[in-house]
């Protein structure tokens, strides 16, 4: 199933990497881009992609008010943020707004086009250290406090990583940046996700909490970790549908809706180490 995407980010050399890297891959079709996010709610309604990849900080809307607005308005798109931003209050901004999946600018042209797969199939992806922030801001430890720090400076490094290698792919494709994909210009309503619920604690060499099993509780270790179902599945010698039964079973029992939330409740009850992410 080819996945339709339409890519947000204010900086053309970046919007333009992004458009040519993902059309050298299988099964992705970009259908536009803006650079701001009113132009890509009006993108959104036009064209109903099913995932739009999202810049945080830009011009007229930024990121986290046109996930909201997208997610309100357009259930059945999917958002991944790809930012070069990390500080707590811009990881959980866009998490409540409804993004299901949080990239760094660093990601490569694999983790991009598996974060896309992994929302279209309704579970999230979170980045490595974004998953270590939400386990500070959990626990309290790691410098995490539970309360947003002032907004950090993008690394540039990731900036000019990202888009000289989105050049290289191009040149190597013989395609030159800036071909294709128009913007235009509005449209919105507001909404919001939800929390997760559960309390449980244990340690993870204990009884796990909540009426989890055994496997379940090792399924959730590995979802932390950041392991696809596909990956959980080779990790425990298991097909990749008992996984989905396990996710499903295991959601229900601690109250969560989705990976960003098992993960935050695996390091809250202690079943996930952060030294093993």
């Amino acid at each position: 199933m080819t996945a339709r995407v339409l890519v947000v980010d204010d900086q053309a050399v970046v919007r333009d990497g992004l458009v040519l890297l993902l059309g050298l891959l299988p099964d992705i079709e970009v259908v536009g881009s803006a650079s701001d996010g009113e132009t890509a709610l009006r993108l959104v309604a036009d064209e109903r992609p099913d995932v739009v990849l999202m810049d945080l900080r830009m011009p007229r809307m930024d990121g986290v008010e046109a996930t909201r607005r997208i997610r309100a308005g357009f259930p059945d798109t999917q958002v991944v943020v790809l930012t070069t931003y990390t500080d707590d209050e811009s990881v959980f901004a866009a998490l409540r707004a409804g993004a299901r999946g949080f990239l760094t600018k660093s990601a490569d042209a694999e983790e991009i086009a598996r974060a896309v797969t992994t929302v279209m199939n309704g579970d999230a992806q979170l980045d490595p250290g974004v998953q270590r922030r939400l386990l500070n801001t959990v626990t309290g430890t790691g410098g995490g406090t539970g309360t947003a720090p002032p907004a950090e400076t993008p690394a540039p490094a990731h900036r000019s990583r990202f888009s000289s290698r989105h050049a290289r792919e191009a040149r190597r494709a013989g395609r030159t940046p800036g071909a294709g994909t128009g913007t235009q210009p509005d449209a919105g309503t507001a909404g919001s996700i939800g929390r997760a619920g559960s309390t449980g604690t244990a340690g993870s060499a204990g009884t796990p909490p909540d009426g989890l099993t055994p496997r379940e509780a090792e399924v959730l270790r590995l979802i932390a970790r950041g392991l696809s179902n596909a990956e959980i599945a080779a990790a425990l010698f298991i097909g990749e549908a008992t996984v989905k039964t396990h996710i499903n079973n295991l959601f229900a029992k601690v109250r969560v809706r989705d990976r960003a939330q098992a993960v935050a409740y695996a390091y809250r009850t202690g079943l996930a180490d952060p030294r093993e992410g």
